[in-house]
This record gives structure tokens, sequence and C-alpha cells, in this order.
């Protein structure tokens, strides 16, 4: 059935309009810093960090300042030299709840690498981690491969592209293709460019 429609009426007295939403302002970490205070915290000396991350203290101590920009496969070997998993050395409270706001994220900027993580899982206890990772192009995770802990990972192109290696194999992603691979494959990516990636990863369980 067909509807003719005609011109709205105009109220007598509009509703007021709802206040402007405030912007996002995600929580960013400092990488450094972070890594800095736990280091403190558990009386380590940079030599002594450093010997048991595998990284050389001159290295490590730019680290902390922001002045070097660390691989993901060498912030993982610091995170496991302090005990903690990647997102476990971000973790900020935790609270009961499985939502996430956007304004709640967790965000981690890796300096150098053209690369910014976004947690969207709050905890590392469950089954599920997913971290969105917005790419520049030519960055990505850098040049050396890493393994961690989890079973396996869904890697899924909103935007841009991406080049995956896992192993032997390469993969060239563009938007809307996905790819399951195991996490104790070595494996590292770029994006290709020209534009901005926009990757959501989804590993289970939990261990970046």
């Amino acid at each position: 059935m067909a509807v003719r429609l005609g011109r709205s009426a105009t109220p007598a007295s509009a509703a007021p309009a709802d206040p402007p939403t405030p912007p996002v302002t995600p929580i960013e970490v400092d990488l450094g810093a972070r890594i800095r205070a736990l280091r403190l915290a558990r009386g380590l000396t940079l030599r002594r960090l450093a010997a048991d991350a595998g990284v050389t203290e001159s290295f490590l101590s730019q680290v902390e300042r922001g002045v070097a920009s660390p691989s993901i496969a060498s912030v993982q070997r610091i995170a496991r030299a302090l005990g903690q998993s990647i997102a476990e050395l971000f973790a900020a409270d935790e609270r009961a709840g499985s939502v996430v706001r956007a304004a709640e994220r967790r965000r981690v900027v890796y300096q150098g690498l053209g690369a910014i993580d976004e947690f969207l899982t709050r905890s590392t206890d469950g089954k599920l981690q997913v971290i969105l990772s917005t790419i520049e192009p030519g960055g990505g995770t850098g040049d050396e491969a890493y393994t961690h802990d989890s079973d396996e990972e869904v890697v899924i192109v909103l935007e841009g592209a991406l080049d995956l290696w896992v192993g032997q194999e390469h993969y060239r992603l563009e938007a809307g293709d996905a790819v399951t691979h195991a996490s104790r494959i070595p494996h590292r990516n770029t994006n290709p460019g020209p534009g901005v990636a926009r990757v959501l990863f989804c590993i289970t369980p939990p261990s970046f």
C-alpha cells in the first residue's frame, strides 16, 4: 500500500536540543613510564631487567624514557620478564561487567611503529581478547616476528590493507578479509598503504 506523506506540521514549541556529546578520549598509557614503574616496584635494576628480557641496558633505558620505539616482540619480552602479558602490562582498574565504553578503552601508542592498540575487552581472565589496531602506512609490529601463548587468533581487516606473515606464509589482506592462524607460529604484520588500516585481532585464550 502506497502512503503519501504530507507536509509535517510545525510544533508550537520545539523541545530543547540535547546537549552536545563530549568528545571521546580513550585512556592512553605511557609505555616507557609503565615499564619503569613496574621495574622499580619489583626492585629490578635496568641491567637485571634488560638481561631477563634479552635486550641491552641502553635500549631498555631509551624505551623507559620514550626515546626508543620497541617492536611488539621486544615489548612482549619485557612484559614477560616483568611477569606480565602485554595486556596486563597496561591493565587499569578492572570493574565488574563486560561493557567497555569507547572512552574507557585502554589505548597503547607504539611510537615509531606507527600503530595504536585499543583493548575492547576489559580483562585477561576470560576466554577471548579483542584488540582494535589502527596502523599508519608502513607501520606494524616491527621486523621481528613474535609468538604468544594463545591457541589461535582471527585477524579481520576493517579498513585499508594489511600484509601478514605467519611462519613462511604471506597474506595480503584487504578490507573485509579475515584469516585465522595459530598464535604460537611466529608472525608479524605491516600496513602496505596507501591509507590507514584498521584491523581487529580476536585472540583466544587471552595472552597478548
